[in-house]
């Protein structure tokens, strides 16, 4: 917990840039019935029935200095999409950096042996020179700071029936574009102390340390 705490709290270097990467599988829903379009004083209505037309998959990076985020639309999340993710990431979206800090879950996945099945060994070595995982606590998805940018996405833009996966992927390309375009960043406020102060119970207890006596 504290190692991506305080890769939070470090000053931004364009050298080393820190990357929040996440998952996330939306339904792609589609309608029966064409809904009604709106008029004066009458919002545009929808069938309550409506159909299932898969799920689609989205990768999701988050650069924590910077008010810039990126949402790739894929039909899987398999170990070979996740490497693809990562070499984009050194390839196209950071060509300068020299290492990339990426925060990211405990997904089976989400390895360097991802890597290694979608490439030649050289090309995953080559790619993974430049990458640097550091992983949240198992059942602490919510210290993944891209978990927030996720939730305003689904409140800002999947929150409607969205039926193809072509729809899905021009939705997201215009929220993304104006999103990135106002500056919106996320204002992370839980530090490494307050983590001591506020989860003490969480943390080991050094051998030869005893708990605080309870008063009676």
């Amino acid at each position: 917990m504290e190692d991506v705490l305080d890769l939070y709290a470090e000053l931004p270097d364009p050298a080393r840039p820190v990357v929040c990467f996440d998952e996330s599988p939306p339904q792609l829903i589609g309608e029966v019935r064409p809904p009604i379009p709106s008029e004066p004083g009458q919002l545009e209505r929808y069938d309550c029935e409506y159909k299932r037309n898969g799920t689609a998959n989205l990768f999701i990076f988050l650069d924590i200095h910077r008010p810039w985020r990126n949402v790739k639309v894929t039909d899987s999340r398999a170990a070979v999409d996740f490497a693809a993710c990562m070499r984009e990431l050194t390839d196209i979206h950071f060509p300068k950096a020299e290492r990339i800090r990426v925060v990211l879950d405990n997904l089976s996945t989400h390895s360097a042996g991802a890597l290694y099945q979608a490439f030649p060994a050289a090309e995953a070595r080559r790619v993974l020179r430049r990458i640097e995982f550091h992983y949240v606590p198992k059942h602490a998805s919510w210290l993944n700071m891209v978990e927030i940018e996720i939730g305003v996405l689904r409140s800002q833009c999947l929150d409607r029936r969205i039926a193809t996966v072509k729809q899905l992927t021009s939705e997201i390309a215009a929220w993304q574009q104006q999103r990135n375009a106002s500056g919106a960043r996320i204002k992370w406020m839980f530090t490494t102390e307050k983590a001591r102060a506020k989860m003490g119970r969480a943390y080991p207890q050094p051998a030869g340390c005893k708990s605080p006596a309870k008063e009676s």
